[in-house]
C-alpha cells in the first residue's frame, strides 16, 4: 500500500513543499524512517534527528520548514503532532478496509438489545437485554455490555472491556455483608475509547456516566455512580472509587487513584501514581506521591512522618509559650 503526498495533502490539508507525486509506503519515527516513509517533528528537542533522518517527507511546523525542506519534501502545518495523528487514521482507513461479517457469529446479542446497523461487534462479545450500541461504534473481542447499558456513536471498546458489572455495594449486618442491588446502568457518550480489560461499574440507583470524547487506557477501574466529564483522559491502571465526579478536559496519570465521593474541577491534571484524597476546586496540575528512595531511607522518613502530628503539637506549645513570655516582658 502507498499514498502520494498529493493524496495526503488533498485529504488532510497542509502546505506541501516538494514533489506531489512522491509515493509514501509507510509511517515511521525520524530516527528509523526510510526513504519511502513519512515522519513528523513536533518538538524542538528532536530537531537534531532531522538532519540524520532518511525520511522522504517530514511533517513540520512553519519554524522548521526551511531547514527540513533543504533535503526532502515537507508538509507544513501549525500542529504537526495533530496532523500526524490524523495521518495515522487515514493510513489505517486506507490499508485496513473492513472485512468479514459486521457482527461476528460467536457474538451473543439479546433480542431486546439494540445495535446500530453500521456498528461492528467482534468475536465472543455479549450484549445483554436493553443494551444499546450507537452508530459507527466498534466492540472488539470479548466485550461485555450488560443489561440496560448504552454506548454512543463512534466509540471503540477494546478486548475484554466490561461495561455494567455490579458496583461494589454491601451493607454490614452483624458481621456479615448483605448485597445492595445495583439498579442503575452505565451511559457512555459519543467518541469514547476504552482500553483493554477496563471495567466500568453500573450505578447503585442512578447511572454511571462517561461523557463525550473520554479516553480510557487499559486496566482502569471506574466505580459505581462515577461521572467523568467530556474529553477527560486517563492512563493505565487508574482507579476511580464510587460516586467521584471528575470534570471535563482532565487528565489522570497511570496508576493514580481518586477516592470516592470527591469532585475534581474541569482542567485538573493528576500526576501518575498520585492518590487524590480531597476534592479539587481549581484547575491545575496536582501531584501527591512519596518520592522513591532506598528502602532504608524510606523507612526512616516514614517513621518521621508518623511523628509529625506530635511534633506539630509541640511546636504550637512552644510558640504559645514564647508568645506568653514576650507579652510578660512587655
Amino acid at each position: 500500500m502507498s499514498l502520494t503526498l498529493s493524496d495526503i495533502v488533498d485529504r488532510l490539508g497542509g502546505q506541501l513543499i516538494g514533489s506531489a507525486e512522491l509515493r509514501i509506503s509507510g509511517l515511521a519515527p525520524l530516527q528509523s524512517a526510510g526513504p519511502d516513509h513519512i515522519s513528523f517533528l513536533s518538538h524542538p528537542k528532536y530537531q537534531n534527528q532531522l538532519a540524520e533522518s532518511r525520511a522522504a517527507c517530514v511533517v513540520v511546523s512553519p519554524v522548521f520548514a526551511t531547514a527540513a525542506s533543504a533535503s526532502r519534501a515537507v508538509i507544513v502545518t501549525d500542529d504537526p503532532y495533530l496532523y500526524f495523528a490524523r495521518l495515522t487514521r487515514l493510513w489505517k482507513q486506507t490499508r485496513c478496509a473492513p472485512t468479514g461479517p459486521r457482527v461476528h457469529p460467536s457474538a451473543v446479542i439479546d433480542p431486546q438489545a439494540w445495535v446500530a446497523e453500521d456498528a461492528v461487534i467482534g468475536p465472543l462479545c455479549v450484549i445483554e437485554r436493553g443494551a444499546k450500541v450507537g452508530a459507527g461504534s466498534v466492540l472488539k473481542s470479548r466485550v461485555t455490555l450488560s443489561e440496560g447499558c448504552s454506548v454512543g456513536a463512534r466509540c471503540i471498546l477494546h478486548s475484554g472491556v466490561v461495561i455494567g458489572a455490579d458496583g461494589f455495594g454491601f451493607a454490614l449486618h452483624q458481621g456479615q455483608w448483605e448485597k445492595i442491588e445495583q439498579l442503575g446502568a452505565v451511559r457512555i457518550g459519543d467518541d469514547v475509547e476504552i482500553g483493554a480489560n477496563t471495567c466500568i461499574d453500573r450505578g447503585a440507583l442512578e447511572d454511571t456516566v462517561i461523557e463525550n470524547g473520554v479516553k480510557l487506557d487499559n486496566l482502569i477501574q471506574i466505580g459505581h455512580n462515577v461521572h467523568i466529564g467530556a474529553h477527560t483522559a486517563m492512563a493505565g491502571c487508574v482507579g476511580v472509587a464510587g460516586s467521584a465526579r471528575i470534570g471535563a478536559h482532565c487528565t489522570v496519570g497511570g496508576g493514580a487513584v481518586v477516592l470516592g465521593h470527591l469532585t475534581l474541577a474541569d482542567h485538573v491534571h493528576i500526576s501518575a501514581a498520585s492518590v487524590v484524597t480531597r476534592s479539587i476546586a481549581q484547575p491545575g496540575h496536582y501531584t501527591g506521591m512519596f518520592p522513591l528512595d532506598s528502602n532504608v531511607n524510606w523507612e526512616k522518613n516514614a517513621a518521621s512522618l508518623k511523628q509529625l502530628s506530635r511534633l506539630r503539637d509541640r511546636i504550637k506549645a512552644l510558640e504559645a509559650s514564647a508568645q506568653n513570655n514576650q507579652e510578660t516582658r512587655t
